[in-house]
């Protein structure tokens, strides 16, 4: 199946090829010809399963079969966070390389008046966070009576950042003729109350099993005490030489120290949360991306919002509070095909927030200790066989310690040598080829 076979024009196909993708993803298999067809789509997809494109590419072909007269938005597409609004915005530009279209994004968090003059020359595309796109009504430098199109990407994610007064407001000034298209993590109840609010006939479409986690994506936990959680996550970067990791914290501060602590110890790393502004936050992502740093510290702010191809680690550094939102940290890595890793610090006092993660998820991740890291409270476990004292201190006893009886780090292959990149899923070195699905 190909991108020409689900009705795409030939400059669309053109787009995708240019980035590398040459077979439709499942979400895009479905969304594409629905949204083609003008109708509504209600989809649950997480992310990393190309679902910018399976709206997207549509989007741009049904504006340009309809010249624009106005000077639009003629589609309006509203995102939880400022960076997944830059990405989308930054799709937008790829896909319509060869097809006429005006492109914008908005959000807070930088002046507003660069953004005003912009939508007074026209915009056929808006892509906006909820709160800056009301400011900019509020001052009329935008107006939605031309708007064909609407998206709410992440919708579940909007809903959980308090954006539903926002949103019913945008939806009483939009034409009250339009097609909707809602993607979402989850159909929960208040995502499908939603959906009965706002979408006519949808055709339904349900890719992502959720609350699990990609199969593709290797789990671990490192049982370790909070006090050495730092000069344990240094010793994994440099002892299997990761370029590119991203880390989790729960708090501001905590991402802030942390990145203090790595930059201490020779480990490049930048931090990423709602207290930097949106410049810095800008720029910590490009050096990330670009290899300028090793190590980018998040808040679960970023958990949604990033979009890094080919990232090969997660770190939990400490443990989300709430469950789900380790199944959208470690959806990072493992995207669109890749093979990664994702590994969690856990310390003895989150022992309940891991029991309450294998829960959600329905499987025990395999426990492992660091030789010289062991702790001095033991985190409770629920070994599935006990453990060969004379393997390494995997507390699962699943035969992958090394000969030597030391504990296995990601650098190591099966037969004890350590050092270089670390393993993917099925034993290999490195990143894996580029993935075919947009």
């Amino acid at each position: 199946m190909s991108f020409s076979s689900l009705g795409l024009s030939e400059q669309l196909v053109r787009a995708t090829t240019d980035q590398g993708y040459e077979t439709p993803s499942p979400i895009q298999l479905q969304a594409i010809p629905a949204v083609l067809a003008g109708k509504d789509v209600m989809a649950a997809a997480q992310t990393g399963t190309g679902k910018t494109a399976g709206f997207t590419l549509p989007l741009l072909q049904r504006l340009a079969e309809n010249p624009r007269t106005g000077k639009g938005p003629r589609a309006l597409i509203l995102t939880p966070t400022r960076e997944l609004a830059a990405q989308v915005h930054d799709s937008v530009n790829l896909y319509s390389k060869y097809v006429p279209t005006k492109a914008a994004v908005v959000f807070g968090g930088v002046k507003i008046n660069p953004q005003m003059m912009k939508l007074r020359k026209g915009v056929d595309v808006l892509v906006a966070t909820p709160g800056r796109l009301m400011d900019l009504y509020q001052q009329n430098a935008v107006r939605f009576n031309e708007v064909e199109i609407l998206v709410l990407d992440e919708a579940d994610r909007m809903l959980d950042m308090g954006f539903i007064r926002d949103i019913k407001k945008i939806l009483a000034l939009l034409p009250a003729k339009r097609q909707n298209l809602l993607f979402s993590a989850t159909f929960s109840g208040e995502i499908r109350g939603l959906a009965q609010g706002l979408l006519n006939n949808p055709v339904q479409i349900d890719v992502a099993v959720r609350n699990t986690t990609a199969e593709n994506v290797k789990q671990s936990v490192y049982s370790v005490d909070q006090s050495q959680k730092t000069a344990l996550l240094s010793k994994l970067v440099r002892d299997n030489s990761w370029e590119q990791v991203l880390v989790f914290t729960r708090t501001k501060h905590g991402a802030n120290r942390l990145t203090q602590k790595l930059e201490k110890d020779g480990i490049t790393a930048v931090a990423i949360h709602g207290n930097k502004s949106q410049g810095a936050r800008t720029r910590a992502l490009a050096e990330f991306k670009q290899g300028q740093v090793r190590v980018l510290v998040a808040t679960d702010i970023a958990a949604r919002g990033l979009d890094i191809k080919q990232l090969p680690q997660v770190v939990n550094f400490e443990m989300p509070n709430v469950p789900e939102d380790y199944v959208h940290r470690i959806g990072r890595t493992g995207r669109a095909g890749e093979s990664g890793h994702a590994l969690s610090l856990v310390s003895a006092d989150e022992g309940k927030m891991l029991a309450g993660i294998e829960k959600l998820i329905k499987k025990q991740l395999p426990r492992n200790e660091m030789e010289g890291f062991e702790p001095k409270n033991n985190l409770p476990l629920k070994p599935k066989a006990k453990a060969d004292p004379s393997k390494a201190r995997n507390r699962n006893g699943g035969g992958n310690g090394r000969p030597d009886g030391k504990p296995r780090s990601f650098g190591d292959k099966p037969g004890g040598r350590s050092g270089g990149r670390s393993q993917n899923g099925n034993g290999q070195r490195g990143r894996s080829g580029q993935s075919q699905s947009a």
